[in-house]
């Protein structure tokens, strides 16, 4: 789960356009993606605009990307860099091509079905999976084990999928975010290890960790994972020289280079048939099964007691 940087407040921009501030050349508008001096120009005024809105002081670094021509005409797009300290956000941003407006938002093709190419970007190959293979409701879970608000999904799922029986799978990818959470890796390499000794075993060490959360720290997280794994019933010996080796950690990388291809930038993001959900909403999230299992005709979830 990310900090509330400054950069999150440009989510306002969703819905607002913001005119720039002047250029100090105005270059014609069929030419601006063309040269890159106009495009620098372009560049410094949105730097300049942003610091000034948000009070960015010098601390802060602020990086504005190169313009990119996008499938909508007059319409150039550009990636915003924030660090403030460690902590790095990132942002997409338009602007039109004259350099007067600036929008932050996100810029959907009707033509296109949307949870379709979010289906066919996910890599579900070597990722543990529990239900049905065949359920009619998929969903992809990009968490991390530090992460407070993935234990609040942990709790949610815990009591969520039992009312579900045969009409989900779910999938767990790594996620950790290291610069905010230092035992992450740690605890996802160990389920990787998990998993790979026993994939059933995996769930159970999900459940350990997420569990204990609170008592587990960057000092201890070795030793608890270890402790975990023999409560797992893994061999803790093998799992030792696991948590140890590059496969594990290259396959956590590969989880989480997944999930960038994605553009998760936080934790826990669920996909659900491939529609985007994130946080740990309830009814949120059983809305959204919920209309894919009435679109699939698989029927309503069992009553509960």
């Amino acid at each position: 789960m990310k900090p509330a940087l400054k950069l999150t407040a440009l989510a306002a921009l969703v819905l607002i356009a913001q005119r720039c501030p002047a250029q100090e050349t105005k270059p014609a508008a069929s030419n601006v993606a063309a040269s890159p001096a106009a495009q620098s120009q372009t560049q410094k005024t949105i730097e300049a605009y942003l610091r000034n809105l948000y009070a960015f002081g010098p601390e802060v670094k602020l990086a504005v990307g190169p313009l990119k021509e996008t499938p909508v005409e007059g319409l150039l797009e550009t990636n915003v860099d924030v660090t403030i300290g460690e902590n790095k956000e990132n942002a997409t941003f338009y602007v039109s091509k004259d350099g007067q407006y600036l929008f932050r938002g996100e810029l959907s093709n009707l033509t296109k079905d949307p949870l379709a190419e979010n289906r066919a970007r996910i890599q579900m190959t070597d990722a543990p999976s529990t239900g049905d293979a065949n359920a009619p409701v998929t969903l992809v879970e990009y968490a991390d084990f530090e992460c407070p608000v993935c234990r609040n999904l942990h709790d949610v799922l815990r009591g969520l999928l039992p009312n579900y029986a045969g009409k989900i799978r779910l999938v767990f990818k790594d996620f950790p975010i290291e610069q905010l959470h230092p035992w992450a890796r740690t605890a996802a390499i160990a389920g990787r290890c998990a998993y790979r000794q026993q994939p059933p075993s995996f769930w159970k060490m999900f459940d350990l960790i997420y569990d204990n959360q609170d008592i587990i720290s960057a000092s201890n997280a070795w030793t608890k994972m270890t402790e975990y794994a023999g409560q797992a019933r893994l061999d803790v010996d093998a799992f030792k020289s696991c948590m140890a080796s590059p496969e594990a950690a290259a396959a956590v990388n590969a989880s989480h280079a997944n999930g960038e291809l994605l553009e998760v930038s936080s934790t826990p993001t669920v996909f659900v048939n491939g529609r985007r959900l994130v946080g740990a909403d309830p009814h949120l999230l059983e809305q959204y099964i919920n209309y894919e299992l009435a679109r699939h005709g698989a029927g309503k979830p069992a009553e509960k007691k």
